[in-house]
């Protein structure tokens, strides 16, 4: 797979000939216009005065309305604040952040500009001086890096006839993991286990479900009592849990797949890690071109989804901004 490639010659060049502001005409805008023709039509043919003032009203609201959407796309600041995670094909949370010098803005839509990233956020009103988290829930079509090039603003304020709308350009990349699901095969023998709290010197049990109670004897870790128990029996009891045994896997990614076969392998290896490592055990994961050494915790979980997510993509600038990525 190939990493993802700059955008066609005719939308950069579309993209550095568009216009500072575009318009658009909504549906009730559509109507309200026709309603206007009309009304012109009668002024000309009756020369009703009525209805050239009438007229002139509803072209007067038309002004209006330009110079207003104007004013609340002027002087914001428009930032990403990016994703905790972003999963292919299903929806994920997504935040930006916008603030204003003066004024106020109201009926803001944010949006990706020139992305395979789909969904909006929408914020009602913008005061000035403070800054405001817009949230938005977006789905990405593929996994691996996205390319992000700017962010669209739009505002129908203040009657919903136009859509008037803003770009700020602002370069960044959104690491997208593989879909989420269910791993279909088994993730084969362990290398290594088990590998329980009996090695560690500072515990002498497991840390798992409880098993009893029983009295404290010398020398023996005093976090482990249980105070409300030790209280009632007037004597210190500690807490026996059973011993967790963990494991180390290391899963790994074959060479040569490509397209569709990847993405299956990708998400089921992701399938995989997440299960073991939910259950307490250490998973290392082989790549063609790298390696991660087994490692627990949701801190592995996260390097492992990236290391897949990249898988395909090696090409592509990975200098990116850690908030921007997921």
């Amino acid at each position: 797979m190939k990493a993802p490639a700059r955008p066609p010659f005719k939308a950069r060049l579309r993209a550095l000939l568009r216009p500072p502001r575009t318009l658009s005409v909504t549906k009730t805008g559509r109507t309200y216009l026709v309603v206007t023709f009309g009304v012109g039509l009668g002024a000309l043919n009756t020369g009703n005065n009525l209805l050239y003032l009438l007229l002139g009203l509803l072209l007067s609201m038309v002004v209006v309305s330009g110079v207003l959407s104007e004013r609340c796309l002027r002087d914001l600041t428009v930032r990403r604040v990016g994703a905790d995670a972003a999963f292919a094909r299903e929806p994920f949370a997504y935040r930006w952040a916008v603030s204003r010098k003066k004024g106020h803005g109201f009926a803001l839509t944010l949006s990706e500009d020139l992305s395979p990233l789909t969904g909006t956020g929408k914020l009602g009103h913008l005061s000035a001086g403070k800054e405001h988290i817009v949230r938005a829930d977006l789905a990405a079509p593929h996994r691996g890096p996205v390319r992000l090039s700017g962010v669209r603003v739009t505002t129908t304020w203040p009657l919903g006839l136009f859509a008037k709308t803003r770009v700020f350009s602002l370069e960044g990349m959104l690491l997208v993991y593989p879909r989420r699901g269910y791993a279909c095969k088994e993730p084969g023998p362990a290398e290594k286990g088990p590998r329980g709290e009996a090695g560690s010197p500072r515990h002498l049990d497991g840390t798992g479900d409880v098993a009893g109670l029983r009295e404290l004897a010398a020398n023996e870790d005093a976090r482990r009592i249980h105070w409300l128990k030790s209280a009632a029996a007037g004597r210190l009891l500690k807490v026996e849990r059973e011993r967790e045994e963990r494991r180390v896997w290391k899963l790994a990614l074959e060479t040569g797949l490509t397209g569709d076969a990847l993405e299956r392998r990708c998400e089921e290896v992701a399938a995989q890690a997440h299960q073991l490592l939910d259950a307490g055990h250490e998973v290392g994961l082989q790549l063609p071109e790298r390696a991660l050494r087994p490692a627990a915790g949701a801190s592995q979980e996260r390097r492992i989804l990236q290391a897949l997510a990249w898988v395909g993509f090696e090409g592509a600038d990975a200098g990116t901004d850690s908030r921007e990525a997921a």
